[in-house]
């Protein structure tokens, strides 16, 4: 950064900015967490030599407060993905099954909000089309935060709800399926080339429940990418302007995402690489009836209070996937 012209360069200035920023806060993590150690061993040796007991209470406690820390630091140590530090787009669709699906839809969307609020990120719902009875038809949810998407990416894929069915008068029990899809929330630091000639955009009124503005102007927008088929869309502000910001926004993360995915495809094709693809396959069940249980199939983790993690408790089964991962 002190080489003469640095800055002459923005785009590559910013993005070795950024790096900077990252591997100095992964230092600074290590290094208070290093120097608390060693403070609490040097206060554990003074409170033994006088047989304090309440420093060795006090000290029980910001020991266990550092162990919380140090699993922190291991579990930000196992994404190691080029794209995991980045802010998250969670797109969330009901599978077939009309009401009952649109209605867990819901309750995906509202469980990953409380994820995020759990840890501090914020969310910023992008686009949001409600069902005609209950649930939602989809959802895309923008989580702003440091490795928001390496933390996510475990929940890509199919989420099954078995259950005594709230909307059936018989009171049977219910399957329903939705898929979640995770995409990298692109920065500045990445740059995805859209001609706008390769873009077909449209507008039309929002759906569902609005207000005096919202229902009555073509505020919705949708954009669809002629070349890859791929079509995006926001209706959740009042403005058309910003629905087309956010619409843009979700299109260069998919694009990104699309195309990172095609050159993995033909790598592992030259290579010969037979790799388990979990992205779109069943990952998760969650059975309300006729026991409780939340079972990953792809750990193997289960979990028996159900409605804590649909209440947004949803780390340890990022930690043990992304344990799977680098295991």
């Amino acid at each position: 950064m002190a080489e003469p012209g640095f800055w002459d360069r923005p785009e590559e200035a910013q993005r070795t900015v950024a790096e900077m920023k990252r591997d100095r806060r992964t230092v600074d993590d290590w290094s208070s967490r290093e120097s608390s150690l060693v403070n609490l061993g040097e206060m554990l040796d003074l409170a033994d030599a006088e047989g304090d007991e309440g420093i060795l209470k006090d000290l029980s406690r910001e020991l266990d407060a550092l162990e919380t820390q140090v699993a922190d630091l291991q579990q930000k140590s196992l994404l190691s993905g080029e794209y995991d530090r980045l802010g998250a787009l969670v797109a969330i669709h009901p599978g077939a099954g009309g009401t009952e699906s649109q209605d867990w839809a819901q309750m995906l969307f509202r469980m990953y909000l409380r994820w995020a609020e759990r840890h501090g990120y914020a969310a910023n719902v992008l686009d949001l089309q409600p069902g005609e009875e209950a649930g939602i038809k989809d959802a895309t949810v923008e989580i702003t935060g440091d490795y928001a998407y390496g933390y996510l990416k475990a929940e890509s894929g199919v989420h099954r709800l078995v259950r005594i069915s709230p909307y059936d008068a018989a009171q049977r029990r219910h399957t329903s399926f939705a898929s979640v899809f995770l995409y990298p929330m692109v920065d500045d630091t990445i740059t995805v080339d859209i001609a706008p000639a390769d873009l077909r955009i449209d507008t039309f009124r929002a759906s569902g429940a609005g207000g005096q503005h919202v229902n009555k102007t073509e505020s919705a927008v949708r954009i669809t990418h002629l070349p890859t088929g791929l079509v995006v869309q926001s209706q959740a502000e009042r403005s058309q302007h910003r629905n087309r910001d956010n619409a843009m926004r979700i299109l260069r993360s998919r694009l990104f995402l699309h195309y990172e995915e095609k050159e993995r495809v033909r790598s592992e094709a030259i290579a010969g690489a037979k790799k388990e693809i979990d992205f779109g396959s069943q990952i998760r069940s969650y059975v309300l009836h006729p026991y409780t249980l939340v079972n990953d199939h792809r750990t193997e983790l289960k979990v028996g209070d159900v409605q804590r993690v649909l209440d947004g408790d949803l780390d340890a089964f990022i930690d043990a996937y992304l344990k799977r991962r680098e295991a």
